[in-house]
């Protein structure tokens, strides 16, 4: 049921972010590689979560930077990678491979138990970060930089576009699902306070009765 409403709510504040501002293209922008945004450089940061305004957000929180026309990398927002904390075994799309948006491409597995995230866009493979097959840990260190997962050919940038977070919706997006976490789970509202504001590492490692699965797909929405 929460799925759902978290749904609702942002078809409509989808839908009313198109009607003020249809027209205009996707806000992105254009970067190399060299560019990527370092988890502890720039960016806002809301409720001790980084939330770069260089890239866009999907609801279940991915993101994707655009590089140049019709090539954006993806990777996971820092909201998503403290969820996941100490992953041991990333599994991506190949290369050549068509993804839809919204579909669950992106695997991570933790003590034996694997958990998924979606891809915020459609368009085809061209290329994916191998490096994190050896060091799966640098999609908590470093989500919006050397964290990246893959590199996405998108034909159609402007429709796909129109199914993420609205940026003048970001930051209340983020506050919402950290209240969220911390209404669900209170002991984390301390693992965050104890450490400057800035989430922990691994969030739900201190939680005995967080069950990691189940808190992942609450909030990737992949339940």
């Amino acid at each position: 049921m929460t799925v759902i409403l978290v749904l609702v709510t942002f078809t409509i504040f989808i839908g009313l972010d198109y009607v003020l501002n249809r027209g205009k293209a996707m806000r992105t922008v254009p970067v190399s590689e060299s560019q990527t945004v370092p988890a502890e450089f720039g960016g806002d940061v809301v409720e001790g979560f980084h939330v770069p305004p260089t890239v866009s957000y999907h609801p279940g929180h991915t993101w994707l930077m655009r590089e140049r026309k019709n090539l954006v990398r993806v990777g996971a927002d820092e909201f998503a990678a403290a969820l996941l904390g100490k992953i041991e075994k990333i599994e991506l799309p190949r290369p050549g491979q068509w993804i839809r948006q919204g579909q669950k491409i992106l695997s991570f597995f933790r003590d034996g138990v694997k958990t998924e995230n979606h891809t915020p866009t459609e368009g085809e493979v061209v290329e994916i970060n191998s490096e994190l097959f050896l060091n799966p840990g640098t999609v908590r260190k470093d989500p919006y930089g050397k964290g990246w997962m893959v590199t996405v050919h998108v034909p159609d940038e402007e429709n796909t576009g129109r199914n993420l977070v609205p940026q003048s919706l970001v930051r209340g997006w983020m506050r919402e699902a950290a209240d969220r976490l911390y209404a669900r789970q209170p002991e984390l509202a301390g693992a965050v306070a104890a450490d400057g504001g800035r989430p922990v590492e691994d969030l739900l490692a201190g939680v005995p009765n967080a069950n990691w699965a189940d808190v992942t797909a609450e909030f990737f929405l992949t339940v």
